[in-house]
């Protein structure tokens, strides 16, 4: 088999499982156009590294074939605890951090060398463009080290193998060890030497990639996406949230705070890894910093010339001329860069969804969702109608509790339980006036 064969078949596995083509050039023309150092730093846990190899290296080579090289740095946690117990070296930890002696240093060295070698060599087999990294990026000092022994904090970053790498259109492949002014290398968290990395190289895409595939709520399910800006204070405050979850909460929320809003953290499993990148809907949970949600309760306050403009592009529809004159708003909710934007009427005593638009370029990022998770807070009864075929109906299908066909449209609700009430939601939902234009065709959410 030609390399070229390979290569259109490893493509079109990976392709199967992802969306539609028209998501997938819309998130490689995105990620195109960004710096090659800054498009993703991934960071690869030891575990993964152990039992998920193959599914790693797989995910990694689609990237570099669709013309993407991403800058990935590795732990081995599992594989020292096996190797430092081999050598009779009692595992000790404060703080969260590996004490390192001396003869344990020698073994940390070794073992980081071997997985570095065993991903790259994982790549070359590919027919991947892939350098080992083993050291020279994290410049550092002792840390503590009378408590600690040889572990390290960054001091700096040295980006030449990093960028030498890229230039040859190789993935550089990083351990996280520290190296001091002498040469003596030291023992660094993979997850602080990562988020230091990224600190400095301030890329588009951070991915963490785990065997869980995801932060996991109370029920144990992966949660899809967090917007920090509406949901951080509500999510730490639930009890289900561990110590674990929530040390690295925090850790993605400073870390956002350091880099640009268009910057986000990814957590997924290897082999999900292109469709977390390339498709609205992901595979793990995505976290960004993301938009804080305006809430009206009348046409006061709101831009309605970037509101239209939202509603028009997201639609791909023309509203009506004299939309907000003849729209009563009832509650109105809209990101504060006017990337998405519900608008709701009150109807049959009701509140009913009149308008819920999402730009193109925030679809995947779960600004919808925030600003739905906004408007469900306030609003415990709500009905509206979505016309057939429509791409967010799933979305609607999985928040509602009840929907109804109708020739044109599908009724949904939540929250009225009454069966009289919900004939007059259905009834209003037949005769209400469209106030898009028909011309164009339909792209994207409820009319």
């Amino acid at each position: 088999m030609t390399t070229d064969s390979k290569t259109r078949q490893t493509i079109v596995r990976l392709l199967s499982a992802m969306g539609s083509a028209k998501e997938i050039q819309q998130y490689l023309k995105r990620f195109s156009q960004v710096d090659a150092k800054r498009f993703a730093v991934v960071k690869v846990g030891g575990a993964v590294l152990r039992d998920d190899l193959p599914a790693l290296a797989s995910s990694l080579t689609f990237l570099q074939q669709v013309g993407l090289t991403p800058i990935v740095l590795h732990g081995a946690g599992p594989q020292l605890d096996q190797e430092l117990a081999a050598a009779g070296i009692a595992k000790q930890t404060v703080g969260g951090l590996r004490v390192t002696s001396p003869q344990a240093m020698g073994v940390v060295r070794r073992v980081f060398q071997q997985q570095n070698l065993r991903l790259v060599d994982a790549l070359h087999a590919m027919d991947t463009r892939a350098v080992s990294v083993a050291s020279g990026v994290f410049m550092s000092d002792y840390l503590d080290r009378e408590t600690l022994g040889m572990v390290g904090r960054t001091t700096g970053i040295e980006l030449a193998p990093i960028e030498a790498a890229l230039r040859a259109n190789a993935i550089p492949v990083i351990a996280s060890l520290g190296e001091t002014s002498e040469g003596q290398l030291l023992n660094i968290n993979a997850d602080i030497a990562a988020n230091e990395l990224v600190r400095v190289l301030q890329p588009y895409k951070i991915v963490f990639l785990t065997g869980t595939g995801g932060m996991l709520d109370a029920q144990g399910q992966v949660i899809d996406s967090i917007n920090l800006s509406t949901e951080y204070e509500h999510l730490m405050a639930q009890p289900w949230i561990d110590g674990g979850m929530r040390l690295k909460i925090e850790q993605i929320a400073d870390l956002l705070a350091d880099l640009p809003l268009t910057s986000s953290v990814s957590i997924t499993r290897p082999a999900e890894l292109a469709k977390e990148l390339f498709t609205h809907k992901g595979s793990g949970t995505l976290v960004r910093r993301g938009e804080k949600v305006l809430s009206f309760d009348s046409w006061e306050g709101v831009d309605r010339a970037r509101l239209r403009v939202l509603i028009e592009s997201s639609f791909g529809r023309a509203l009506v001329p004299d939309y907000f004159e003849r729209t009563r708003p009832y509650r109105i909710y809209v990101s504060e860069n006017y990337r998405a934007a519900m608008i709701l009427t009150q109807e049959e005593g009701m509140a009913y969804l009149d308008k819920f638009a999402v730009l193109d370029e925030a679809q995947g990022e779960g600004l919808g969702r925030a600003v739905w998770l906004v408007m469900r807070e306030a609003n415990p009864r709500l009905f509206w109608r979505s016309r057939h075929g429509n791409s967010i109906n799933p979305f609607y299908d999985a928040e509602c509790d009840g929907s109804l066909k109708q020739p044109r449209w599908k009724v949904y609700w939540y929250g009225i339980d009454d069966f009289r009430l919900i004939e007059r939601c259905v009834a209003h939902c037949a005769h209400r006036l469209p106030t898009l234009a028909d011309a164009l065709p339909l792209t994207n959410n409820a009319a």
